[in-house]
């Protein structure tokens, strides 16, 4: 129902006890297949490296504001600059298989006071892309900033050319908000910006088809999933909307 002040006028919905949220930390985040664990230059550099490695055309890189990196030490020297940073921090996902860290996320523009942040500097070696351990970082993620933390408001923001964050970020849950022309220059190049968001208010269906994809009944033998993310999801928001 719209609210009326005492002058007419519409207003937003109050919001009366509201203290603003946590600020996320580095504290690490542990699942099933994956685990986020503070970016450190000295434990995570080879691993990363390694693993970039596997893109020897640095296409990983193309949609980033930093990289590629020829040698360890070029990355060993951005993983030392950015990691600690309570402004921006950074975390290293880390394969549970194996104990090998694959790419990088983290959680940045931080307004604890408006409760709204954003999950972004995503940076998956290929071998890391379209499986489980990168879905439950993201939703690792997802949950610590709507779920544990209080946000009100979670972004995923991306370049417009860059098909397959906007694919993600439609997969998981979501909202396109809009384009956002001219937003960024980097690398020498124009930006336009494609902005999606979650809600608090959405969080709930949303982490509940989130859990049904990462059971391990939904992947066969091979590792292979038996059902898609985005239908769990769709099906979870229709069962919510009765």
């Amino acid at each position: 129902m719209e609210r009326i002040n005492e002058y007419g006028q519409p207003v937003g919905a109050s919001l009366e006890g509201w203290g603003g949220a946590a600020h996320p930390g580095h504290k690490a985040m542990l699942g099933t297949y994956a685990k986020l664990v503070p970016l450190d230059p000295v434990t995570h550099t080879q691993d990363l490296f390694s693993a970039y490695r596997e893109d020897p055309k640095a296409a990983i890189w193309t949609y980033m504001a930093n990289g590629p990196y020829n040698t360890a030490s070029g990355l060993q020297n951005w993983i030392s600059q950015v990691s600690g940073s309570d402004e921006q921090p950074f975390f290293a996902v880390v394969d549970q298989n194996d104990n090998t860290a694959k790419g990088v996320a983290s959680f940045l523009r931080i307004d604890p006071l408006q409760g709204v942040m954003e999950i972004g500097s995503i940076t998956f070696a290929p071998g890391l892309q379209r499986t489980r351990v990168a879905t439950e970082a993201i939703f690792l993620m997802m949950q610590r900033a709507l779920g544990e933390l209080g946000y009100r408001r979670l972004e995923w923001k991306c370049d417009a050319l860059n098909a397959p964050s906007r694919r993600a970020a439609e997969r998981f849950g979501f909202t396109y908000d809009g384009l956002f022309e001219q937003a960024v220059i980097y690398k020498g190049r124009n930006r336009d910006t494609a902005w999606y968001s979650l809600l608090d208010k959405d969080w709930a269906p949303v982490e509940r088809g989130f859990l049904a994809w990462l059971a391990k009944e939904n992947f066969d033998g091979a590792g292979q999933q038996c059902q898609r993310l985005a239908d769990f999801i769709n099906a979870e928001r229709q069962a919510a909307a009765g």
